[in-house]
């Protein structure tokens, strides 16, 4: 145990590298390139994580003002995903098991052709922990824990098989996929509302892409300007009250998030372009290994989620359902569906925004309703999960933050697959939250059920979801012209000369 935690406090930005160059010599690369892809991945990790970091840290001085200005006090604080991660690794009984366990299955089902996928996310097994750690808590079964913990890691596998081609095709990144729980689980439910608005007359007929929007608005719908806008708008809502009092001292921070958000949706595709310099070789070179030793089989490498968010329709969207979350969060609170205050995990609704985005191809406007969605579906479900959360922190000696007696956060919330695997482990405690609540929550459970069975009857069927369905999506003009999702290739292309 000691040594698996001191390689998890190593981070992804160092454990990621070594996991690479391990595959790399599996896969018969020549040493110096499979030592330049290794190193060029770990780079392209942290300068990734250092532009979601100044997102984060900047929408987080913005928010917490958004926060303070609604004069809102809930019983549950969002103590946001780094907390519910270390209660998950602080669960050391089940901790070992579900790293042991997780890697044999993903093996086990490659060799028999259960999955394409070979997950080296190693840091994001928590999030199978996250499931194991709640059934072992709430009903003292050591083995059941396990299990559902396993459970988790096999759908999320497959769910992860099921979206690489779309992946692929839409962010330009060939053998990827993410089996990042709290993202692609989503991918079902986002499927068939998708298809649900290709119903809907009028609606249907809106394609905003960044592409579309650059072409039709020039200058101003160019990702640099977008981040800048909306960064504004944000800034506003939260130190627009400022004003009043500190005029001088409003302008600065404003200007300040603006600019920085600006900065972010121009950056963050080229760093994103800096990490395919490394996966290209990689994925080439596992492609051509499993081709000469298994004919007519493909291997995708599952990677973090954060790997698909510095696209402008992602940010964009993410950023737009920051003020919509407070406003949810609000209105759901009145009506019994809501006790979580939302902060911490307001600044990584992009991550949330992939899927709502992804079989769109980038719509903002079906991006933004499906997000909303999302949103609404995910402060319920934190709330409903916030007792046993609070009693895992508990057990695992965190420290609560003061004056609070209940915690959770959005991510936590965007757990939907292990909270449809754990619902009939702690449905005893739904009676406490009203009738009210008793009805969404079950509904939120039957709609991701019943989403979960259409989208996979749709791939027995021989379908490939997002692109059997890809004209609808994408004209062949969206085709020949750019974009807006891979201009971030172009211009390392550009740049470098290594991105093709």
């Amino acid at each position: 145990m000691d040594v698996l935690q001191y390689i998890l406090n190593l981070g992804p930005s160092i454990v990621l590298p070594m996991i690479i160059f391990i595959l790399c010599m599996i896969f018969r690369m020549k040493i110096g390139k499979a030592v330049r892809a290794s190193l060029t991945i770990g780079v392209g990790f942290i300068a990734i994580n250092l532009v979601i970091g100044l997102m984060a840290t900047t929408l987080g001085t913005a928010t917490s003002a958004m926060v303070k200005n609604t004069g809102l006090n809930l019983p549950i604080v969002d103590v946001g995903w780094p907390v519910a991660a270390a209660i998950s690794f602080g669960t050391a009984s089940v901790v070992p098991w579900i790293f042991i366990l997780g890697i044999l299955v993903n093996l086990g089902m490659i060799a028999v052709k259960w999955t394409q996928t070979l997950n080296v996310d190693m840091w994001n097994y928590w999030h199978f922990i996250f499931s194991a750690a709640f059934v072992y808590a709430t009903t003292g079964n050591f083995f059941l824990g396990i299990g559902v913990g396993v459970v988790t890691s096999i759908v999320v596998l497959k769910l992860a098989d099921f979206v690489a081609p779309v992946i692929q095709d839409t962010y330009g990144m060939p053998n990827i996929t993410t089996p990042h729980t709290e993202t692609v689980n989503w991918s079902p439910v986002s499927w068939t509302i998708n298809k649900m608005i290709d119903r809907v007359p009028g609606l249907n007929k809106l394609n905003a892409t960044p592409g579309r929007l650059q072409e039709r608005f020039g200058v101003i719908a160019e990702p640099l300007i977008m981040g800048t806008v909306l960064g504004l708008i944000i800034a506003l809502i939260g130190f627009g009250p400022e004003f009043a009092s500190a005029p001088g001292d409003a302008l600065q921070k404003i200007l300040n998030v603006a600019i920085t958000m600006g900065a972010v949706m121009m950056v963050l595709p080229r760093m994103v372009g800096i990490l395919m310099e490394g996966l290209v070789p990689l994925s080439e070179a596992a492609q051509e290994w499993i081709t000469s030793r298994f004919p007519g089989r493909e291997l995708n490498i599952g990677l973090d989620a954060a790997i698909l968010i510095g696209f402008p329709a992602n940010i964009t969207v993410g950023i737009i359902l920051v003020p919509i979350t407070l406003l949810l969060a609000i209105g759901m609170s009145l009506i019994g569906l809501n006790q979580m205050l939302p902060f911490t995990d307001l600044a990584v609704l992009p991550f949330f925004a992939i899927w709502a985005t992804t079989w769109c191809r980038g719509n903002i406007v079906r991006g933004t309703i499906i997000g909303t969605f999302f949103v609404a579906c995910m402060l319920s479900i934190a709330t409903f999960l916030a007792p046993a959360t609070t009693q895992l922190a508990v057990d695992a000696k965190f420290e609560m933050p003061a004056g609070a007696t209940l915690i959770s956060s959005i991510d936590s919330g965007a757990h939907l697959l292990p909270f449809m695997l754990v619902f009939g482990f702690i449905a005893g405690q739904i009676s406490e939250y009203g009738v009210g609540f008793m009805v969404w929550i079950s509904f939120i459970l039957i709609f991701a059920l019943v989403s979960y069975v259409i989208y996979f009857v749709y791939i027995g069927r021989g379908n490939i979801p997002g692109m059997t369905d890809k004209h609808l999506y994408v004209t062949d003009d969206d085709e020949e012209s750019s974009s807006g999702w891979d201009d971030w290739a172009d211009e390392g292309a550009e740049t470098e000369g290594t991105v093709q």
